[in-house]
Formats: structure tokens, C-alpha cells, sequence
């Protein structure tokens, strides 16, 4: 027995891919670089500085966990191992912050905002779903329903992050309906709240840094949804790309969180439950990669595995970096599927909002990480930080440093072979 697990033995460590410490390398020489000209938001006069709340620290310590531990057998790719073979790894990781800079980063903000108004007003039922949307209607498929989170109608959550432009409304929130406030009203955000000489004096103190608006509970106000409360809205997104929806929420506490302690499951985060807390993927001070823990598990289930329509993630991904990363239509077509769901929008719900941002904040990303000097992983060049990957002189015979993500599972499966072949052959001597 000991000696057929030494033959596994081979394979697995010749095939466990990438090692973590590569990237580390590669990216810590960045540290200062990405925290200071990367991860930046945009004040409310326009000026951009780094972010309080994304940091290159919390970010390397999710890539850690994702990129070696994973999620249900998946992992956050970050290469292969051949030669070169990390920069598929960086590219990946460069599209995913191209995207995580659009939709969380650029706002400073861990929690979804408000910002879908109707009539000039922002419904305080924006927690419910924004855009038409219902986010405690985003279930599981039939295979996955038992993992999703129940709603509880008594759940009672603020947001702790929010925007912060002139009058800008207040952070989400969920709770039961009541008696005393049977319906949800709207946030005003026109309202003049600092009136110093007014009799009594009236401040703005909702929240910190407020300079206008209010809630004005008076009336029922409906969303774009029809929702006229927030009871059960607990499910906002959050994170940095905007987990949503108590299935995504239940499948992170399903495999790294309380309920997978519960059921006798590894549990990396054992102590947090995501279903009757989910806020705490922004508010944890404990646990502050989950902001990136929460995006890199959509970015794993939704993008990397992406298969559709003759367009795979995977194959795209390698294609982009053996032809010189040239031109946009890799990470436009990215930037549609985690904006509208598909590689090719408009697809059902419109274009893609904020396209060519996506790619410019990709470009940055890249140009960051390679000074502006994508390498050539399709033929030998002199540079010492990049060595390309040597090209087969026979289609009919790749060597393994030839592979490129999309056609590295023959080889996986001929080293399988040679690993239980050469243990039944030390068996067969012993």
C-alpha cells in the first residue's frame, strides 16, 4: 500500500499545478504599486485615492486561501507549470481586478449602494433588488437548492459601506415589518439637512459625512420591483464583485462557513454565517479577505467555468496570452458575462455597463505587472524576468512546456498512467 501511494505520490506532485509561491513573488514586488495607483476610488470632487477599504494585504491573503484550499474541488487559477506558465495565472488575476475596479473599488464601498432611483427618489426597497431584480428570488438550481439560504422574514442588517457623493442615500438595510411601519418610504436626497439657523437647529446625522438627503417614511414608495418593504432583503450584494442572492450566500456558507462546521465538513470560516450574516463579508475585522474571499468564489463558479456558445473562459484566456495581449475582445467579452451574464451582450438584460472602463482598468492591470512590456510566450526572448515556454517542433509531440491551459489534459492523464504503471511495476519487484 505505502508503495502504491508513493507512485500517486508522483503524480500529484508533478501535477498540482502552479506553485502559490510564484505569484506571491510576482505580485508582492507590486504591493506598493497596486495599493497606491490600483485599487483607487473617486471622491465626490473628482480626485482619486487609494481605497480604505481594499488592500493588497487582504487581497494576497483570499488569493492564498482560493488559489491552494479552493471551493468544492474548484480553485482560483493562477497558472500552470511550465515555464512562463504563471503569466496565464497573472492575466487571470488581472481581469478579475479589472473588474473588481468597475464595481466596488472605484466607489470605495464593500455593500451594494442605492442608486436606482424612481421619480427622482431612491425607494428604501432598493435593498430588495435593484434593476427590476429580486435577490432573495435568486435560488439554486435543483442539484444546488439545498445548499441556498432560508429567508427570514425577522432578519434586521445594515449596511456598513455606502456612497458617499452630495445627499447620497443612506446605506441599505432589511427588517420585519411592523405596525408602526408596515411599508418602506424613500431616501430624499434633495433635502436640505444642515440648517444651523433654523429654529430648532437641524443637522445632518444619519450618517457620517452626510451632507443632504433623509429618509421620508410617510408613504409606501415603490422600486423598480414593486417592493413596498424590506422585509426578507437581506441579500444585497457585497464584496468586491458584488455577491448576490441567498444562493450564492448559501453556497459560501455551505463550504467555507458555519454550516459546513455544523454538518462535520472542513470550514475555513467556520465561525461566520453567511446566511444570518451576511454582512459580515464587509464588516468582519477578524476576517477582512472575505470582501475578496466573496468575489473570487463567483469569480471560480461563474467566470473560469464559463463554457457557452463556442466561447470558453479557458481557452480565450490562453489565446489572449499567446498572441501578445493585443486588442480588447477578451475582457470585453469577460466584462459581459459578469456584468450581463453572457459573452456577447446585450443578452436579455442590455449592454455592458461600463465596457470600456472594464478594459481600460485591464490595460492598467497589465501594464502594471509587465512595465508596459507584455512577454512573448509564443517564441524565446532574452528577457530574465520572463522565460517564454518552448514551442513543440512537432504538433503530433507537445512537450509539457509547450501546454497552455486549454490542452493540458491529455498530459495529466498520461502522468496518471506512468505513476500506477510504475507502482505496479515496484510492486511487482518487491
Amino acid at each position: 500500500m505505502k508503495i502504491i501511494l508513493l507512485g500517486m505520490l508522483l503524480y500529484v506532485t508533478t501535477c498540482s499545478g502552479l506553485s502559490i509561491s510564484k505569484i506571491n513573488s510576482e505580485m508582492d514586488r507590486l504591493e506598493n504599486e497596486i495599493d497606491t495607483n490600483i485599487f483607487l476610488y473617486m471622491t465626490a470632487t473628482g480626485r482619486w485615492l487609494p481605497s480604505t477599504i481594499y488592500k493588497y494585504a487582504d487581497f494576497k491573503t483570499s488569493l492564498n486561501v482560493m488559489a491552494t484550499e479552493g471551493v468544492a474541488g474548484k480553485k482560483f487559477y493562477i497558472g500552470e507549470d511550465v515555464t512562463n506558465g504563471h503569466i496565464y495565472g497573472l492575466v487571470n488575476i488581472a481581469a478579475f481586478l479589472a473588474q473588481s475596479m468597475k464595481e466596488t473599488i472605484k466607489y470605495d464601498a464593500c455593500d451594494e449602494n442605492s442608486w436606482d432611483a424612481v421619480g427622482g427618489k431612491y425607494p428604501l426597497s432598493n435593498a430588495c433588488g435593484q434593476l427590476g431584480q429580486s435577490y432573495q428570488d435568486y435560488h439554486c438550481s435543483e442539484a444546488e437548492k439545498h445548499m441556498e439560504c432560508p429567508v427570514d422574514p425577522n432578519m434586521s442588517i445594515t449596511a456598513v459601506t455606502h456612497a458617499k457623493w452630495y445627499g447620497a442615500p443612506a446605506p441599505l438595510f432589511c427588517e420585519p415589518k411592523t405596525d408602526e411601519q408596515p411599508h418602506s418610504g424613500f431616501w430624499d436626497n434633495s433635502y436640505q439637512c444642515n440648517k444651523g439657523w433654523a429654529n430648532p437647529p437641524e443637522t445632518c446625522d444619519v450618517y457620517e459625512g452626510q451632507k443632504a438627503g433623509k429618509f421620508d417614511q410617510s408613504r409606501p414608495y415603490a422600486s423598480n420591483t414593486g417592493r413596498t418593504d424590506v422585509e426578507g432583503c437581506c441579500w444585497w450584494g457585497r464584496g468586491v464583485i458584488q455577491t448576490t442572492g441567498v444562493c450564492n450566500f448559501g453556497k459560501l456558507n455551505y463550504y467555507l462557513g458555519a454550516r459546513a462546521a455544523k454538518e462535520g465538513r472542513y470550514s475555513k470560516y467556520w465561525s461566520v454565517d453567511f446566511c444570518r450574516d451576511p454582512e459580515q463579508i464587509c464588516s468582519s475585522s477578524e476576517y477582512k479577505e472575505l470582501k475578496w474571499i466573496s468575489g473570487m468564489f463567483y469569480w471560480m463558479e461563474s467566470v473560469q467555468s464559463y463554457d457557452r456558445g463556442g466561447w470558453r473562459y479557458t481557452v480565450e484566456l490562453a489565446r489572449f496570452v499567446e498572441s501578445g495581449m493585443q486588442g480588447t475582445s477578451f475582457i470585453d467579452a469577460v466584462s459581459g458575462i459578469v456584468n450581463r451574464g453572457c459573452h456577447n451582450p446585450p443578452c436579455g438584460t442590455g449592454a455592458v455597463d461600463g465596457g470600456h472602463e472594464r478594459s481600460q482598468n485591464f490595460k492598467k492591470v497589465l501594464d502594471t505587472m509587465f512595465a508596459g512590456r507584455p512577454p512573448d510566450v509564443s517564441s524565446p526572448m532574452s528577457s530574465s524576468n520572463f522565460q517564454s515556454p518552448t514551442k513543440p517542433s512537432s504538433p503530433s509531440k507537445p512537450t509539457p512546456s509547450s501546454l497552455s491551459p486549454a490542452n493540458q489534459t491529455q498530459t495529466h492523464l498520461s502522468l496518471i498512467v506512468t505513476a500506477v504503471a510504475l507502482s505496479m511495476l515496484i510492486i511487482s519487484g518487491d
